[in-house]
Formats: structure tokens, C-alpha cells, sequence
């Protein structure tokens, strides 16, 4: 389901059980696969790999019917790649051709070509210009 706010770019594959909410971004060559919810302040920059199952988040401190003035604008940069079932905490700008391995929870920034697995996400190495 695409909210009629949300701002979808062209030759995007958006798959089925996703949710996408009205103050949401999405550039162009965009995947979105099965089952991710992109909550208000997410804005996803072009050729943006967003595997099965991963979870933005955009409140810190979320409570049932209480909502903050604002949410924390979440950045996915150009070319980055997040796995399967990972975790973005609100707030987080994941860099340029950057990784995120599949069940990482990502708690800080992630630097423009980094490599980031785990729970925490840890930086374990640079993409190469093959990967």
C-alpha cells in the first residue's frame, strides 16, 4: 500500500505486503522488496537495494497514540544495498554504495562505501569497486 503523499521515482519495483507512508521519499531504479514498512521522514536516494522484511523506524521513544511534533528523517544515500530483516533506527543516514548485512540492527551512520554486519551493525570492511 503507497499513501497518497508519499513521492515514488520512476522504474521502481515496489513488491507485494509493503507499506509505504505519505511523508516518504523514494528516488528512481528503486527495490523495495516483500514486507517493508518505510515510515514517515524516510527519504530512499536512487538505486537503492531494500531486501524482504527490513524495518525503518522514525520515533526513539514510541508510545501508543502519542506522536512527536516531527520524525527523525531517516537517509538511505545513491546505490546502497540493505539485507534481508535489518533494523534502521530513526534518525540514520546510510551512506553512498554502502552495505548493510541481512539482520543487522544499524544504530549509528553508516560512512559512504562501508560494509556493516550485526547486532549492532559494525563496520567489518570498505565495498570494493567490483562489489
Amino acid at each position: 500500500m503507497i499513501l497518497k503523499g508519499a513521492v515514488i521515482g520512476n522504474n521502481c519495483n515496489i513488491c507485494a505486503n509493503t507499506l509505504i507512508e505519505n511523508n516518504v521519499v523514494i528516488g528512481n531504479n528503486v527495490t523495495v522488496k516483500s514486507g517493508v514498512y518505510i515510515w514517515d521522514g524516510v527519504k530512499i536516494e536512487d538505486n537503492v537495494f531494500i531486501g524482504p522484511c527490513v524495518a525503518f523506524t522514525n520515533d526513539k521513544y514510541p508510545r501508543s497514540k502519542v506522536y512527536p511534533d516531527e520524525f527523525l528523517q531517516t537517509i538511505i544515500r545513491k546505490g546502497a544495498s540493505i539485507g534481508a530483516n535489518a533494523t534502521i533506527l530513526p534518525g540514520i543516514e546510510i551512506g553512498e554504495k554502502a552495505i548493510v548485512g541481512a539482520g543487522s540492527v544499524v544504530t549509528k551512520n553508516v560512512p559512504p562505501c562501508a560494509i556493516v554486519v550485526g547486532n549492532p551493525a559494525r563496520f567489518i570492511k570498505w565495498v570494493e569497486d567490483n562489489e
